[in-house]
């Protein structure tokens, strides 16, 4: 079992697999249990977040624990104290930590020094929580995993990144369309057997799913104006979609930013499984909490 969840490399094939079907457990029957009685989960947040921070406070409640905020505002990681003093203070009175960072060396600090389980809620590099949720969308729609084809339209951002270490676990191809240097990671792309496409047209012919993030994430708008000319392009729109096959899904992490990386007519379109994507992050982040703090999944 692992320690933490810094990145979804750090689960085994049959972590993840056993992590998604406790996730669809928790789903199909409304789950409510004990599993962190009496225990204390920290969110630590440098970012902002409506899902991330929603689901995590749900869930620790659901599991019959409890959740203590903590923003940028009260703790200032790395101003008002330095990381490392803020790990060995949470570890004397917490039992896990979720922390929504601005670098991964911030949640890489607090799992060597906290001692208790660490959870990447989002950092610079990854976003395990959010593939999570996007495997189990696909598993919800396609019954089963192996052999999907998913088409990836935008940034090769954190996102990208954990979706592609969940894709080389589950048995996913993924053909990723992005301009000429906002690639993710040579590694990543060779440890998932992913191929980088210009033509978001040729990319997404034959995919099971179409997913695209936003093209200027938080901590680059001072990059807005060039990411934006540089994407120009790559909407996903509805004559995108109508390239894809007919049964395609579409995908989003949200927040849109509706007429950049998509236009809103697809998020609310009949193929668009979005706010199923958003509600699922609620039944995963279960899962992982019962995982790490609760001491085995159900």
């Amino acid at each position: 079992m692992p320690s933490h969840l810094l990145e979804i490399s750090n689960l085994s094939k049959d972590d993840l697999s056993g992590l998604l079907a406790t996730a669809a457990h928790f789903k199909k029957t409304r789950y409510r249990g004990a599993e962190l009685r009496g225990k204390t989960l920290a969110l630590l947040f440098e970012k902002a977040s409506l899902r991330t921070r929603t689901t995590l406070e749900v869930a620790a409640l659901h599991l019959g624990g409890h959740a203590v905020y903590l923003d940028s505002r009260q703790i200032a990681l790395g101003v008002r104290e330095p990381v490392l003093d803020v790990a060995k203070n949470l570890g004397r009175w917490l039992d896990g930590i979720a922390a929504r960072v601005n670098k991964h060396e911030t949640v890489s600090i607090l799992a060597r020094e906290s001692g208790v389980p660490v959870i990447n809620a989002l950092s610079d590099l990854h976003h395990p929580l959010q593939a999570l949720a996007d495997l189990l969308t696909l598993q919800e729609n396609f019954s089963t995993l192996r052999g999907l084809r998913l088409a990836y339209v935008g940034d090769g951002n954190n996102v990208l990144a954990s979706l592609l270490e969940a894709a080389a676990l589950a048995g996913v191809e993924v053909v990723v369309s992005t301009p000429e240097g906002y690639e993710p990671a040579k590694e990543l792309l060779r440890r998932a057997a992913a191929k980088v496409v210009r033509d978001p047209f040729a990319a997404v012919k034959g995919a099971n799913a179409v997913y695209t993030d936003v093209w200027v994430s938080m901590g680059q708008e001072e990059e807005a104006q060039k990411r934006l000319r540089a994407f120009r392009g790559y909407t996903v729109t509805p004559q995108l979609m109508a390239a894809a096959p007919k049964d395609a899904i579409f995908m989003h992490c949200l927040p849109a930013h509706y007429g950049e990386e998509v236009v809103e007519e697809v998020v609310h379109g009949p193929q668009s499984k979005v706010f199923d994507q958003a509600e699922n992050r609620l039944h995963t982040v279960k899962a992982v909490l019962a995982l790490l703090l609760g001491g085995g999944l159900a």
